[in-house]
């Protein structure tokens, strides 16, 4: 069992080793065989972990990974919040060790763990309070050669496709002891692994030619992103919340220097951060003229992320399109909000273990499907120029899968992922946010614009590349031309659907394993596992 628990700690550390910024995607599937392994080879007394070891197993697993995954969690609130979530999470991960337990004396068990981790991962992103989608195996691929597959069914089934790698990996192991006579059953075994451990990443390979380029679509417009940096990190980030807005005034100001000396083309839309103005600028004067000021400057309208005061003492944190002179149009209210820190359920019971507990917010969740829309975009300065629909998945939403389908379903030609890093400092959160821009990028064909206070900022092509990005911590901008579009990807119209597929599969091979454990339990003779 020692080695067994010391495996899984193993697998864990690997899994997160797999995860930006690194480039090794690849250590994810090998994560997953590692992990199955010590759920399912028998010991030197012949027997394989049962249900209650299979929990022990997947925790520690869940702890290797989410342990060194998510310390920018506590980066200014101390360790607790960043250990309980971890553990929290690594719950789900011993209960998908318990499925691996029920489902791997089924035949065809590599497919059921496959569709036990997609279960795992739905449930997971769903409960407690919404749900805590990161870390998904979809986001650590990124620079994957099966990030294509996002495109056919999502990020649900680029997720099972490298469960489904390791679990091959894992069977072709299991079935290829080195014997010198193999059963004709473990010899069938070990091609069907390695004829899915070679397969899946081919279609991968296959499907990248069909992915869009940075300027394939209907027409192109100019997107501009503005990173106008913050006075310092950490909670307080925006006590000083006059400044930030002003850093991102400045920045717009001097893109529009760059396109009057003719060094860059005027954009058809900015695109500044979330929390680019805490001071909310439907309400103070001074804040909403420089914005219009900016706006008219440029030339163009910006989306503004900015913290809108409600009459009942709540806040909203909006995402505007800000005409210089119109002002404020339509609007975006982010619809999913991030518990403990934009809100705090149980505020009085949490506030026994923080003194940071009243650090959180009072938001509330908008409503919508995430798309604004701006008048006469266009290439810059071309008379036939028409409306563009830009879908907006602010920060913490870029996470979980409606956002982004929601928008891009209801007509987003591009996508917008306005984010504040500055709360989590240096550390590889934005990292990790970025890749799942990027993942979202090849799910629906999009263009995503991805503007942060304090960077990174990235223009990500619909190919799922980065074409061009920013530093942390530095005052920028970037401009690109890119292309609009308007057709939907499968995973757009079926991403949800194949992950209810995927789930229910899962969830039927544990109860068949589960109803097959209790018959053997039944049966005379030696019974199962002990720890059964």
């Amino acid at each position: 069992m020692l080695v067994r628990i010391l495996a899984s700690a193993a697998a864990g550390v690997l899994l997160f080793l797999s995860f930006p910024p690194r480039t090794l995607w690849f250590l994810a599937p090998v994560a997953i065989a590692l992990v199955v392994l010590t759920l399912t080879l028998p010991g030197r007394d012949g027997r394989t972990p049962g249900l209650r070891a299979g929990a022990l197993l997947g925790a520690v697993f869940g702890l290797g990974f989410f342990l060194p995954l998510l310390p920018w969690i506590g980066e200014y609130v101390g360790p607790v919040p960043w250990i309980a979530l971890s553990v929290a999470e690594s719950v789900f991960l011993a209960l998908f060790g318990v499925l691996v337990v029920l489902v791997a004396r089924l035949p065809f068990a590599t497919l059921w763990i496959a569709a036990a981790w997609s279960a795992t991962e739905w449930l997971r992103s769903t409960v407690p309070f919404g749900g805590f989608p990161w870390g998904r195996l979809a986001f650590g691929q990124s620079e994957s050669v099966l990030l294509p597959i996002a495109a056919v069914g999502g990020a649900p089934l680029l997720s099972f496709a490298v469960a489904l790698i390791g679990t091959a990996l894992a069977a072709v192991v299991t079935a290829a002891p080195g014997r010198s006579r193999r059963s004709a059953g473990r010899r069938r075994t070990v091609a069907v692994g390695l004829i899915v451990v070679i397969a899946v990443p081919a279609v991968g390979l296959a499907l990248r030619p069909t992915l869009a380029g940075p300027t394939d679509g209907d027409r192109t417009v100019v997107v501009a992103a503005i990173q106008g940096s913050v006075p310092r990190l950490g909670l307080d980030f925006n006590a000083q919340r006059r400044q930030v807005l002003d850093n991102h005034v400045r920045e717009t100001l001097r893109l529009a220097d760059e396109v009057d000396a003719g060094r860059s083309p005027r954009p058809d839309v900015v695109v500044w951060p979330e929390n680019a103005s805490d001071v909310d600028p439907t309400r103070d004067r001074t804040a909403g003229d420089e914005i219009s000021a900016a706006s008219v400057r440029i030339g163009a309208p910006i989306l503004v992320g900015a913290v809108l005061a409600n009459a009942d003492g709540t806040s909203t944190n909006s995402v505007l399109v800000w005409d210089g002179a119109a002002g404020p149009g339509e609007r975006h209210d982010k619809k999913i909000v991030q518990p403990f820190g934009e809100y705090l359920p149980y505020r009085s019971f949490f506030r026994l273990f923080s003194s940071y507990a009243d650090s959180a917010g009072n938001f509330v969740p908008g409503s919508g499907d995430g798309v604004v829309h701006l008048p006469d975009a266009g290439a810059s300065g071309e008379a036939d120029a028409v409306a563009l629909a830009v879908g907006v998945a602010t920060c913490y939403e870029v996470a979980f899968d409606r956002a982004p389908a929601e928008a891009v379903a209801a007509g987003a030609q591009i996508l917008a992922v306005p984010t504040n890093n500055a709360t989590f400092g240096d550390t590889e959160m934005t990292y990790q946010q970025l890749a799942m821009s990027r993942v979202r990028a090849v799910e629906h064909s999009r263009t995503v614009v991805v503007a942060a206070t304090s960077g990174v900022s990235a223009i990500v092509a619909p190919d799922g590349t980065v074409t061009s990005r920013t530093a942390l911590f530095d005052a920028d901008h970037l401009v690109a031309t890119v292309g609009v579009r308007s057709t939907l990807t499968p995973a757009t119209t079926w991403g949800a659907r194949v992950e209810a597929l995927l789930v229910i599969v899962g969830a039927a091979a544990a109860v068949v394993g589960a109803v097959r454990t209790v018959r053997r339990r039944r049966e005379p003779g030696p019974g199962p596992n002990k720890n059964d």
